[in-house]
């Protein structure tokens, strides 16, 4: 007799699947960088690949915790948090900002197999790139969150590859986690 399969799980644990591989992409970018390489820019774009991480670890926070569990009490960073959002201040470190992405990694699991579906819903704080009075899905979060995981992956190959000429493909097995 088959064994009945909860679709719930499935979708949840291959949502977070999938946001694990986008996570993965960032960090295999950074694999045997030091800090000065992972800090650069060279490539036309601000961003550095410790400021992809910083970014990734930062906006995954905003939306698991800070709206998703938090209800959408909290408000939306103002313009001077986010444009801090994009540089590095002074002591950051990959280092660390690797490992604040671990600890937002966990948290975000956490979160979403505790809630009761990925039905839950929240408002969205008060901005005026978002609708007024909307509301979005647990379900919606994390497809926003791969999404945006998977641009900012491609954006860290492109400066990887700026860097040292190294791929994904190459990073991948030097690392043996794809």
């Amino acid at each position: 007799m088959p064994t009945l399969v909860n679709a719930e799980t499935d979708e949840r644990e291959a949502l977070l699947s999938f946001l694990a591989a986008q996570r993965g992409g960032l960090r295999r970018a950074v694999h045997g960088l030091t800090e000065e390489q992972a800090a650069s820019t060279p490539t036309v774009s601000a961003l550095s690949l410790t400021v992809l991480i910083k970014h990734a670890a930062r906006c995954e926070r905003f939306w698991i915790v800070d709206n998703l569990q938090g209800g959408g009490v909290h408000a939306t960073p103002d313009e001077n948090d986010w444009a801090e959002e994009y540089r590095l201040a002074e002591g950051e470190t990959l280092a660390a900002w690797l490992d604040t992405y671990e600890q937002v990694a966990a948290e975000t699991e956490k979160i979403i197999r505790e809630l009761p579906d990925l039905a839950v819903d929240f408002p969205l704080p008060t901005a005026p790139w978002f609708p007024p009075n909307s509301r979005r899905t647990a379900r919606w979060v994390l497809l926003h969150l791969i999404q945006e995981g998977a641009r900012h992956a491609g954006h860290a190959d492109i400066i990887r590859e700026t860097l040292d000429g190294k791929t994904a493909f190459e990073l991948v097995d030097e690392t043996g986690a794809a």
